[in-house]
């Protein structure tokens, strides 16, 4: 995922970007909840998931023809690892811990990109700290609370801080493949590379890939149309054209969306104390990306 070219600036999108990424909230949303209520094993998942995502980007890429092209072929397979684990992550949060907590928790990739550019020398504005600071106080009344609640939720809370630090990496890798491909260049090969990089896993655990009841592909297929091409694809295509931190603002919506579909279709209520951790979290996030200048952190889904 690139820099957008308009990082300079902070105005709203105009609406064909802002339909876009509606589309995408509303796509990205959907991912908590249906990796939830999906029962088949987390690799196989993951693999059908960016498999279809691929195929469907695909013909859009081929009329790009850039597949020669070294510097984006070499970035995009990296970050279709460091999208693997990610995923990873962000699935066993989901089935660990409620789908809310998981998804406040992995909605902090914006502070992880601030730390790794920080560690890589880059500058970070002082006030930007305070919201890292509310944040981390967010992640630990969360943690605290599942860590009382069962161990296995304090896993899953665990699982959603990892995969935001690996969501961060995997931006920064993919805005440099995009300085050479295309969104569906990119895309394609960085999905395809993901598949292929859980599907060891799967098979070398014996995890069945083909042999599942309807309602797990009508579930594995909804992930693919709606948090992979309506979540990922769409945002990856508007940081072509919008500010890195004003798409950071409208992704922290999938916290609420997700919690809301989780609530009405799986009846996931979270705890009465989880909920200021969630605000805490998402307030520090917007903190951090409004008070560090857009071309400093790159960030967003």
């Amino acid at each position: 995922m690139q820099q957008s070219s308009s990082s300079q600036h902070t105005q709203l999108p105009a609406r064909p970007d802002l339909i876009r990424l509606g589309l995408g909230v509303i796509g990205i949303g959907t991912s908590g909840p249906l990796i939830a209520a999906s029962t088949m094993p987390v690799p196989t998942l993951i693999f059908w998931r960016n498999l279809g995502g691929a195929l469907i980007t695909a013909p859009f890429a081929i009329r790009h023809a850039q597949w020669k092209n070294r510097h984006g072929l070499i970035w995009s397979s990296v970050a279709g690892v460091l999208l693997a684990a990610h995923f990873m992550g962000f699935f066993l949060a989901m089935r660990f811990t409620s789908v809310a907590a998981g998804t406040a928790l992995a909605a902090v990739q914006p502070i992880f990109a601030a730390l790794f550019l920080k560690l890589s020398g880059s500058h970070i504005p002082s006030r930007a700290w305070l919201g890292m600071a509310v944040s981390f106080s967010g992640v630990l009344l969360i943690s605290g609370i599942d860590l009382h609640l069962s161990v296995r939720s304090f896993l899953g809370d665990l699982a959603g801080l990892a995969c935001a630090a690996l969501a961060a990496l995997y931006l920064m890798v993919g805005a440099r493949a995009q300085q050479s491909f295309e969104t569906t260049t990119y895309t394609t090969i960085c999905y395809f590379v993901c598949a292929l990089t859980v599907l060891p896993i799967a098979v070398l655990s014996s995890m069945p890939i083909l042999h599942f009841p309807a309602r797990q592909w009508w579930i594995a297929g909804g992930l693919v149309l709606g948090a992979q091409i309506l979540g990922h694809t769409l945002f990856n295509s508007a940081l072509r054209r919008v500010s890195p931190a004003v798409i950071s603002l409208i992704v922290f919506f999938e916290v609420p969306v997700s919690a809301l579909i989780a609530y009405l279709w799986l009846g996931q209520k979270p705890a009465l104390g989880v909920i200021p951790g969630i605000v805490l979290v998402l307030v520090g996030c917007v903190l951090v990306v409004m008070r560090t200048r857009p071309s400093e952190v790159e960030v967003g889904l």
